[in-house]
């Protein structure tokens, strides 16, 4: 039985699902907005909004867990630091905003905008 396991599987494996996951957190954090499909932003909603909550806290530990996270995007993780969580010093969670933009014309798949507020 599989009970208390969420989240979408997106019809694929959990090796190249994670990668996905990780690939678009870091575009969010990167450009600060980018066109998904609503099922996707959904899902790394929450990652973004940890990795900002980890940021805000500035500390040592809070660094290494965000580099652990991205190992290959040092620009990201410095940028995370330095421009993104001051930024938010103020709030406590509500980091991203999700707008609806219409269906793709291939698929009719929703479309998205995940931008960080």
């Amino acid at each position: 039985m599989a009970h208390r396991i969420g989240g979408r599987k997106l019809s694929r494996k959990q090796g190249p699902r994670l990668a996905l996951y990780k690939n678009l957190t870091v575009s969010v954090l990167r450009y600060e907005r980018i066109k998904t499909t609503e099922a996707k932003a959904k899902e790394i909603r929450g990652r973004v909004e940890k990795m900002i909550t980890l940021a805000k806290r500035g500390d040592l530990s809070a660094r290494r867990a965000v580099i652990a996270e991205f190992p290959n995007e040092p620009l990201v993780v410095t940028k995370l630091f330095d421009e993104i969580a001051p930024k938010y010093a103020d709030r406590t969670s509500g980091f991203t905003r999700i707008v609806h933009l219409g269906q793709r014309l291939g698929d009719s798949a929703p479309i998205v905008q995940i931008e960080l507020v």
